[in-house]
């Protein structure tokens, strides 16, 4: 049996969750590119997604945690020359990550060039050593500079040889993704793109793997111990000996903690973010933020960790057949003061300027008062600022009335 005192209540670990993911206190003052970069290192990885029905999941990413802000800044770290600081790499899927991480890659792309060796075709082979000559003669290029007439099955992975040599030539370090334009990827050698003051001093697979745990479990905040590979995706079961090397080190701390479910369960934190759990268990770090997040936000990376803390469980079901859908296209939790209270469906029509709601929702367990549809217009009007949308239309709500409240207080 735990006794109470040595348990910590929800609400101090859903603040640690949040302050972990920089989504627990509004900024002071208007983002800068500073900020923009201070954001991406503090989350660790920024996934990368093409789905556009309002901006793209990097940069709602951001929104959520600084407000309205420059998301050419985002761009320009990623792409601009000796002062880019972000590169696009695989972390926990497609992902800006700081450009310190990228030695942290060097062991995969090692590996990756050591089996391409053994299995690509001479055809395929040849075909790669064309590409790579064309981009060390041309400059950078895309994969729609290369010309292909043969067949496509219609899928959007169904790529044509040349992109297949692209990126393979990129996961095995030849390559960088040197700009996006019209968010097509555009390659270029990795000397031409990294600059020169980046660290590529390889590590061995045992200090990578503990680097990627230990940004793992400080961008997490807490969770369960079996949780923190999920966020680099790492599969759990080859991560088991580091993370017991990891607690026995003290650098993890096992801690109990109350669970939604009112259970006292064991929960990991890094030992550097003991003393932020200690004040929001007095109190100090109180999570303020009203805000809508992307269903690829970082804050959902640890399965099952939305179901621990908040009895919520967001769902992509943008892949899914229509019919089978329970919440929506592109369904946006919706993060208030430290809990996740609800979740929309938006489209937005940029022709006309407005952001179409297809349905609101709000949890069982929350009460639409006036202070809450103050929060939510505020986060709305913030959105709207950012998607350059003059009008806001729900379709349907629940609760009833809801969507109609909200449209009367913008």
């Amino acid at each position: 049996m735990v006794s109470d005192r040595n348990v910590y209540p929800l609400s101090a670990v859903r603040d640690l969750a949040l302050r972990a993911q920089v989504l627990a206190q509004n900024s002071e003052r208007a983002p800068r590119r500073h900020d923009v970069l201070e954001a991406v290192k503090r989350v660790g990885w920024l996934q990368i997604d093409t789905l556009q029905v309002v901006r793209r999941s990097q940069e709602l990413v951001l929104w959520s945690r600084l407000g309205f802000y420059d998301a050419d800044d985002l761009a320009r770290l990623a792409y601009d020359g000796q002062d880019r600081h972000l590169f696009e790499g695989w972390q926990h899927a497609a992902c800006f990550l700081p450009l310190a991480d990228y030695r942290f890659q060097l062991p995969a792309k090692r590996a990756n060039r050591r089996s391409w060796g053994r299995m690509g075709s001479a055809k395929n082979r040849e075909l790669v050593k064309a590409v790579l000559a064309r981009i060390e003669r041309e400059g950078p290029m895309r994969a729609g500079d290369f010309d292909y007439d043969g067949p496509r099955r219609g899928s959007w992975w169904d790529w044509k040889p040349a992109k297949r040599a692209l990126e393979l030539l990129v996961n095995r370090g030849d390559l960088m993704v040197s700009a996006r334009v019209n968010f097509q990827r555009v390659y270029n050698l990795t000397d031409r793109v990294l600059p020169d003051w980046t660290d590529i001093t390889e590590p061995t697979q045992e200090q990578t793997l503990r680097h990627l745990l230990e940004r793992s479990i400080l961008a997490l905040g807490a969770c369960r111990l079996a949780q923190i590979p999920d966020y680099a995706h790492l599969k759990r079961r080859e991560v088991g000996s580091a993370l017991e090397a990891m607690v026995e080190d003290g650098t993890i701390v096992q801690i109990v903690a109350r669970m939604n479910d009112g259970t006292a369960d064991e929960l990991a934190v890094h030992r550097d973010n003991l003393p932020a759990l200690e004040r929001a268990a007095d109190g100090e770090l109180q999570s303020i933020v009203t805000t809508f997040l992307s269903p690829f936000d970082s804050l959902f990376w640890a399965k099952g960790r939305d179901e621990d803390l908040w009895s919520f469980r967001s769902i992509l079901e943008a892949y899914k057949p229509e019919p089978t859908r329970i919440w929506g296209y592109f369904c946006m939790p919706i993060l208030d003061q430290g809990d996740l209270i609800g979740r929309f469906d938006p489209v937005l029509d940029r022709r006309t300027g407005t952001l179409r709601l297809k349905v609101l929702y709000l949890e069982d367990h929350v009460d639409p008062d006036e202070a809450l549809m103050e929060r939510l217009a505020g986060a709305m009007r913030d959105f709207m600022k950012f998607h350059s949308a003059r009008d806001l239309v729900v379709d349907r709500s629940v609760p009833n009335g809801l969507g109609a409240r909200l449209e009367l207080k913008l």
